[in-house]
């Protein structure tokens, strides 16, 4: 297995860096050396299957070893850049590939750890290292006569002998090339690197703010009445907050969704609901010092002016010439089909829940901080579903249990608990994971519990993903990170249906980098389009509800009990509840993505302005508010879904066709798992994704099963 040792380069690059120079004596060297060795990233990580040496890796380690590895990256371009041979797919296009180790190999695991281990330490580092990665990119992309070599075996690529994989790496490092400006003049480049360095600080600048905008606010409570309606489990939880928040014998809710949503879905204290509901949709929108008005607003603008520079009419223009969407006006094709259907659907949910209310002696119109209130209240009236009643069913170790099994039904994949394999936190757990053939395919990681030193929301990453450029089969090491409550007093963690759902959600994305079977790094995994890499995690929520699954995992955790058969068919009657409201609040923010993103202007917006005016030409009720506002839409202002965020909905269109094929054939046929993996997740970006899914489909998908699922159309079956 490849790990990373000190190449004559890198260590020559070091004895630079700590002021050696040829000739100096021998106790210099010996001193540049031990720099060297003392650092846990210049050395090979004596561990199983090569995992980061968590326990030996310090905060101080992280910059030199960054830097280095910009100056290592930038000795291999050299390298290629002056080879004195005629350009060739080897030694121009796989070289730069298989260049950068070092700086792959310590960004994979300082952008891992910043995102569930940050600290200020961590911030700081990545506010200076930031800049240096905005201008080493630029300097590769611009880079004249690198350029050249790139293009001359881009215009031959018809006389090449290259196969599929190879064809893609070429076709993308060229046009990642020309996407980064290689075809502008002097002063255009200059300016396009100005843009890129100011975007870059200000991304990070907005996650730190949201940040600690979620982390500084507090409910405090202090009287037992003010928690009526409020389940004794999220009571407990709130409990231990206040006491880890210095609030003893008191409780605490914050705006971190494990906190917010089942306060806002159970408390009976409607001036409660609004204050804490007032503090989530306000965070980055408070006049202060973490305040996202203007950051959002100059990343628009400077955005649109990139993308004048580069010749696009709009950002959005640019970033989805490389999607499956092609341009906005094909999203906007799709949204505008869905939207209408969603938000008259929504308008039908408020009636049901208004006349409700008004039955239980509401005087009062419903607002926003009241939906997931009187929504529990009529899904309960209307599919006798109590959410607390379920979640006994749907333990935390059980559930993933249920992760696991679904994944070996499907493709022989076993996941075995290894307590020695390194960690970077008690919260963490390890897995080694075996295919059918007892091989061993790589490691799975979760992290699960909420703490301040994470930031929101879910996802899927890797410490290292898979690949074989090196001639030998790099096995990934992949993690998943989530935010669920963490355990109070010994009890067990009980999920809702829609946290068991993300649990599955995020592991497709899991299985697919612990799947993959590519030979170079850059397009293995999820390496894909932003439209497309959200597909194989919504397809893995459909195992969930099965009655086969949930019989195997779907356990009470005091009595043993299977999951009642009338409570799964609850539970299937009702997934088409609250649709309206579920995509109506996901495409207002999608379509707020796309508004900042299609902006044909550098003018700076009124950030609350521009947002309001968007959802009113939306027509959007006030009884719901955007899935994300402006100041805090993390994956579009301090992540990499800017013009993208409608993805979501584009990979359910893949989805949900996927699923009419394990529908008709069975949940579990090995035929239709077998052509799923090869085509899809064994694949990742070596190909045309659309190719690979008529493939596996044998056609493109049809978005009619999409609007069926979420009861926007009739069935047409």
């Amino acid at each position: 297995m490849k790990t990373r040792i000190i190449t004559p380069i890198a260590l020559a690059v070091t004895l630079a860096l700590t002021g050696c120079q040829s000739g100096n004596d021998q106790q210099e060297t010996a001193k540049a050396e031990q720099v060297v060795t003392a650092n846990p990233f210049f050395k090979a990580w004596d561990t199983p299957f090569g995992m980061p040496a968590f326990d030996k890796i310090k905060v101080e380690h992280y910059l030199p070893a960054l830097e280095k590895g910009i100056a290592d990256l930038k000795a291999e371009i050299e390298v290629v850049k002056n080879n004195p041979e005629a350009p060739t797919f080897e030694n121009t296009i796989e070289a730069m590939e298989k260049s950068g180790d070092l700086l792959d190999n310590v960004t994979s695991v300082f952008y891992g750890l910043i995102g569930s281990m940050s600290t200020p330490e961590m911030q700081d580092i990545s506010k200076k290292i930031s800049p240096q990665l905005s201008a080493l990119g630029d300097d590769i992309n611009l880079n004249a006569k690198l350029f050249a070599r790139v293009k001359a075996v881009y215009d031959q690529k018809d006389s090449l002998t290259l196969n599929t994989e190879q064809k893609t790496l070429l076709d993308k490092t060229y046009r990642g090339f020309v996407r980064g400006g290689a075809n502008l003049n002097d002063e255009q480049k200059a300016t396009l690197r100005d843009l890129n360095e100011q975007l870059s600080k200000l991304s990070i600048q907005f996650g730190e703010n949201l940040l600690n905008e979620t982390n500084g606010f507090e409910l405090v409570i202090d009287n037992e009445a003010e928690l009526d309606g409020l389940p004794a489990a999220i009571i407990a939880a709130a409990s231990a907050t206040a006491t880890e928040r210095g609030h003893e014998g008191k409780w605490v809710f914050t705006t971190h969704r494990p906190s917010f949503y089942p306060f806002l879905t159970y408390s009976t204290n409607r001036k409660l609901r609004e204050q804490l509901f007032y503090a989530y949709t306000h965070r980055g929108d408070n006049d202060n010092a973490n305040d996202n008005k203007a950051i959002a607003s100059k990343m628009a603008s400077l955005r649109f002016q990139r993308a004048q520079v580069m010749g696009y009419k709009t950002h959005a223009d640019y970033v989805l010439e490389t999607n499956m969407a092609k341009n906005p006006e094909n999203v906007y094709g799709l949204l505008d089909k869905v939207w209408p259907a969603s938000l008259k659907r929504a308008k039908e949910e408020v009636a049901d829940m208004q006349a409700f209310a008004n039955s239980q002696g509401a005087d009062y119109k419903l607002e926003a901080w009241d939906w997931w209130y009187f929504s529990e209240k009529v899904k309960k009236m209307k599919y006798d579903l109590d959410e607390e009643a379920t979640k006994p069913y749907f333990e935390l170790n059980n559930t993933m249990q249920g992760v696991f099994y679904t994944a070996e039904q499907l493709w022989g994949v076993k996941f075995t608990k290894r307590d020695d394999l390194p960690k970077y936190h008690p919260d963490v757990t390890t897995y080694e994971v075996t295919d059918r053939d007892g091989s061993v395919i790589g490691v799975y990681m979760t992290d699960f519990y909420v703490r301040s030193s994470k930031r929101g929301g879910a996802w899927m990453s890797s410490f290292r993903k898979q690949y074989k450029m090196y001639g030998e089969n790099v096995q990934p090491l992949i993690y998943n990170v989530l935010n669920y409550p963490a355990p109070v007093n010994g009890e067990p963690v009980l999920l809702t249906f829609d946290q068991a759902s993300t649990l599955f959600h995020e592991f497709g994305h899991a299985i697919q980098g612990l799947l993959s079977d590519g030979y170079y790094r850059s397009l293995t995994g999820t390496s894909l389009p932003r439209d497309y890499v959200e597909y194989p995690s919504q397809v893995m929520e459909n195992w969930m509800t099965e009655p086969q699954v949930l019989a195997n995992f779907a356990k009470h955790y005091k009595t043993g009990e299977v999951i009642p058969m009338e409570m799964v068919e609850k539970i299937q009657a009702s997934g088409k509840f609250n649709q309206g409201f579920a995509t109506t609040e996901y495409m207002a923010a999608a379509l707020l993505d796309l508004k900042w993103h299609t902006l044909q202007t550098a003018e700076l917006q009124d950030a609350d302005k521009f947002e309001a005016e968007t959802l009113q030409e939306l027509g959007l009720i006030s009884e719901i508010a955007p899935r994300y506002r402006s100041t805090y839409f993390s994956h579009i202002f301090a992540g990499g879904y800017s013009s993208g965020y409608y993805g979501y909905i584009w990979s359910n269109i893949f989805d949900a066709d996927t699923w009419e094929v394990f529908k008709e054939k069975g949940i579990f046929n090995q035929e239709a798992a077998t052509g799923y993996r090869e085509n899809v997740l064994e694949t990742g970006g070596t190909e045309d994704p659309m190719e690979m899914y008529k493939r596996f489909r044998g056609k493109e998908p049809n978005p009619q099963y999409l609007l069926e699922r979420r009861g926007l159309v009739p069935t047409s079956k």
